[in-house]
């Protein structure tokens, strides 16, 4: 009776989903065994491509380049044939109440964004980050993995940066937005809910794992916003490998041994299973690519600590000194896409906003 009491406050106090958000959420709890397996034998070569590469490849009829960036600037210089996409192109969310920022969608909705982008059946698909718009762009690799494309799906190694440095030539022409055919999708389901990571926090073999900056896992600042703060700390048990561990600070991916030190440092064994969360479930995408071009089965939690928070139910940890939090402001602890160099100073997608992901600007 006191478990069915308790599984009723949970649910009454889990951020409201609304039916228009076509959420893919389900009440099926999802194992560890369900994680997105690695790709054999190498791990990493499937999920990046480099500039000579992609430039050898650029005229093949069945790629589709996508361009994460900001709208304003993507008019002026892309590569060429690559089509402007975003996080909102292919997430659902609540952005003016208290449900969850970031979701998957439903399989139907999914196929149909996804299609919208000029993706279809025989589609070699490369995904690329104009600036520093790192996470948003592994957000959208991880959703065509969940989409079943990610056999043919792959970033580019450094973004627009290091194709330009690479002295390849960008262009002003926006393509004809031509969509694509695409047959239902074989969904490959890796996302957890907040009863999934409760069940699984301490079991041998798994880790959970936060990517946000280490003050907010510590806890000496909240994420959210001042409308809706997060609480202070992290999910207990939870190690720390931000989310930076997949890029130097060329926007180049690291080295495998670079991104083994990190993983390894914070206590994740080299063969867990890794569950994934951060803020809002963008940048635990780039966290989660770092852990799977690794070799670790991957696991998504997709509400995230804000999902994870606003459970009063459940407990959160401090590890961080004793002292009285920073509060959350307008400006801290989201992720609008924008910012490694400047992490937590931006304004998120934001809750009073229904402007799409690429179009938030940092303050």
């Amino acid at each position: 009776m006191r478990r069915l009491l308790a599984l009723f406050v949970l649910a009454a106090l889990a951020p409201r989903i609304t039916p228009a958000q076509e959420s893919s959420r389900t009440a099926t709890a999802l194992p560890a065994s369900a994680a997105l397996a690695p790709a054999a034998p190498d791990p990493r070569a499937p999920l990046f491509v480099s500039v000579a590469w992609l430039a050898q490849h650029l005229r093949d009829p069945d790629l589709v380049l996508l361009h994460v960036g900001d709208a304003a600037e993507y008019p002026a210089a892309h590569l060429p044939r690559a089509r402007l996409a975003s996080v909102g192109d292919v997430s659902v969310g609540d952005r003016n109440g208290p449900g969850l920022a970031i979701e998957m969608p439903s399989p139907d909705s999914l196929r149909a964004r996804l299609a919208a982008l000029g993706i279809s059946d025989r589609s070699r698909i490369v995904v690329y980050y104009a600036r520093d718009m790192v996470y948003p762009s592994t957000r959208i690799l991880l959703t065509l993995a969940y989409a079943g494309l990610g056999d043919r799906a792959s970033l580019l190694d450094g973004g627009m940066g290091a194709w330009i440095a690479g002295g390849q030539a960008t262009t002003g022409e926006v393509p004809e937005a031509k969509p694509g055919t695409l047959a239902p999708l074989r969904i490959r389901n890796f996302v957890v809910d907040a009863a999934d990571v409760q069940a699984m926090i301490g079991t041998p073999g798994v880790s959970v794992v936060d990517a946000r900056d280490t003050a907010f896992y510590g806890g000496s600042r909240r994420g959210g916003s001042a409308q809706a703060p997060h609480r202070a700390g992290h999910i207990p048990g939870a190690r720390n490998v931000s989310w930076s561990a997949l890029v130097d600070d060329a926007l180049r991916i690291r080295p495998s041994a670079a991104m083994a030190d990190a993983f390894a440092a914070a206590g994740v064994g080299a063969k867990d299973v890794v569950i994934g969360y951060c803020h809002t479930g963008q940048q635990a995408t780039a966290m989660l690519l770092a852990a799977r071009a690794l070799g670790h089965p991957i696991l998504l939690y997709d509400g995230s600590f804000q999902d994870w928070s606003a459970r009063t139910a459940l407990p959160v940890e401090v590890t961080a000194p004793a002292k009285k939090p920073e509060p959350a402001t307008a400006t801290e602890g989201v992720e609008s896409g924008f910012g490694f160099h400047a992490l937590n100073r931006y304004l998120s997608f934001a809750i009073s906003s229904r402007a799409p992901l690429s179009s938030c600007t940092p303050k």
